[in-house]
């Protein structure tokens, strides 16, 4: 047993006045209890009770010490219902880190009507598109997107995150729309890159049912932020493969128009990931509940954008 424990026997075995009394309350037997008192006697060097064969009563250093014990018994117990309670109700901090467009864009509104609905939360929301480490930052729950590695982290899927090639209609008709994904590997295009990706200039299409990396020779822009490369598309500056949650508004508004789109991007997801040292506490968990309610199914930002395809092929091809 620990010193905490042998805190609690000495303690009750003063508010029961026996150590059998002790032992009683506290499912042990009365050996256990004798034992842990001469433990805790020997660690502090001095006796702690008279002891005869009628009654147990505390010495000076007893009475000292046990006034202390049970104030620090008694703090632990609050403590212990403090965490339990934080656990169970919705209230305190919680810190979330997420990324920096997707944050901007569609976790903000999320973040604020669940604050407002839970008035004793506080949320410490940190956007950046590095990925932070749970564990030694702090960070209750990060939302990721991509394919999550092997880890011991526990994610929850929220959305689907889809992808699509576009660029703006003056770029196209200056330089054409391209037929198939292979017409990016030459230098008929300018194409702008993620730059977070591990190997940014390779876009993974399905071609003829199969997957395939295909390399953009023509990089007019790398950048480690896809609202950059939106607004760079909108500005004529080249092709672009972006989440839909990105670039959904300005397709719908014309400022951009989506390319071979009979050839599937590879499509990753968005998760809330957690560490299960952490637990899943109630406020997490409400949280994880009100994004994966929120963006689940088709996300409004794909409702307008996957509805049935017009048959009309464009005319302008290269």
């Amino acid at each position: 047993m620990s010193l905490f424990d042998d805190m609690t026997v000495f303690v009750r075995a003063v508010e029961a006045k026996s150590f059998s009394g002790a032992a009683q309350r506290l499912g042990l037997a009365k050996s256990v209890v004798s034992r842990r008192v001469a433990s805790l006697e020997g660690r502090l060097g001095t006796s702690l009770f008279h002891r005869t064969t009628r009654r147990l009563s505390l010495t000076e250093t007893g009475h000292a010490f046990y006034e202390r014990a049970r104030r620090i018994l008694a703090d632990v117990t609050e403590a212990e219902e403090v965490a339990r309670r934080l656990q169970s109700e919705l209230k305190g901090k919680l810190k979330v880190a997420a990324p920096m467009t997707f944050g901007l864009m569609h976790l903000s509104p999320a973040v604020t009507g669940f604050l407002v609905a839970h008035p004793q939360l506080e949320i410490e929301l940190d956007l950046n598109d590095r990925r932070v480490d749970l564990v030694s930052e702090g960070h209750d729950l990060a939302i990721r997107i991509g394919k999550l590695p092997d880890s011991s982290l526990i994610a929850r899927r929220l959305a689907p995150c889809r992808h699509v090639v576009c660029a703006s209609p003056a770029y196209l008709q200056a330089r054409g729309e391209p037929r198939s994904p292979e017409c990016l590997e030459g230098d008929r295009h300018d194409c702008l890159v993620y730059s977070n990706r591990t190997i940014s200039e390779e876009w993974r299409f399905r071609i003829g049912g199969e997957w395939r990396s295909v390399r953009v020779s023509a990089k007019r822009l790398g950048a480690n932020n896809g609202h950059v490369l939106r607004d760079a598309a909108i500005a004529g500056l080249g092709l672009v493969a972006l989440p839909t949650f990105i670039v959904s508004e300005a397709l719908q508004r014309g400022e951009l128009k989506p390319v071979l789109r009979d050839f599937d991007l590879d499509d990753p997801s968005i998760y809330a990931v957690w560490s299960p040292n952490r637990g899943l506490s109630a406020k997490v968990r409400a949280f994880v509940d009100c994004l994966s309610d929120r963006f689940g199914g088709t996300p409004d930002w794909d409702t307008a954008l996957y509805e049935p395809r017009s048959v009309t092929r464009p005319a302008a091809a290269q």
